[in-house]
């Protein structure tokens, strides 16, 4: 059997400060460091002691700190991958959320969106997104370990997921899954089968009080 635990990091200076993520090097607050160890602590709890563990992370700093802490409770070296990054945003990265939003064209309701980069230049399409998400999940599930953990953002979530249940990716255009961020998603795959099951999606009773949003 196979479990994949999704983390999505926690608690980033980029929320408090109210400015775009995306590829925006932000790293944990205080209360995301915090958080981080909760999030550790829950995964030392679903991953039994002696049992064959993987962890992958996005190179951003705020899923780098966050991967470090699950790392010193599991005693599993972290694998960093740029391609489980958040989608960048291109030159709002870094400025203030009302900078993005003065600027942002939606994608249509109907038509082509994958294509779509939200009118910011150097932002990247959702298929652009999707295809390097997709590739990192690829790898990581060529892999057979019974646990493997993927530290990731808000958005790449939804992506992740996708990825495991093997939804296309030109079906991509009207997916969203929404998770706290500090959330803990559970998808397992059983032996028999191989079905791959969504057990939980954006847990995030480990933290006590209600989480942000990603």
């Amino acid at each position: 059997m196979r479990t994949l635990h999704v983390v999505t990091h926690p608690e980033a200076t980029h929320h408090v400060e109210k400015v775009v993520g995306g590829w925006h090097d932000s790293r944990l607050t205080p209360a995301g460091l915090r958080a981080a160890g909760a999030i550790a602590r829950a995964l030392r709890e679903r991953v039994p002691q002696g049992a064959a563990a993987e962890l992958y992370s996005s190179d951003l700093r705020r899923t780098r700190e966050t991967a470090e802490r699950i790392a010193e409770v599991l005693a599993v070296p972290p694998v960093l991958d740029p391609r489980l990054r958040e989608k960048s945003y291109g030159e709002a990265e870094g400025r203030p959320q009302e900078w993005l939003a003065a600027r942002f064209v939606p994608p249509p309701a109907a038509g082509e969106r994958m294509a779509h980069d939200e009118g910011v230049p150097g932002a990247e399409t959702k298929a652009a997104w999707a295809r390097r998400v997709y590739a990192a999940m690829t790898d990581i599930l060529r892999r057979p370990c019974a646990h493997q953990i993927v530290v990731t953002h808000g958005g790449s979530l939804t992506l992740v997921v996708a990825a495991w249940i093997g939804m296309p990716i030109e079906s991509l255009g009207h997916v969203a899954f929404r998770a706290p961020s500090g959330s803990i998603t559970t998808l397992h795959e059983d032996d028999f089968f191989h079905n791959r099951q969504v057990l939980a999606l954006g847990d995030s009773r480990h933290l006590g009080d209600p989480a942000t949003a990603s």
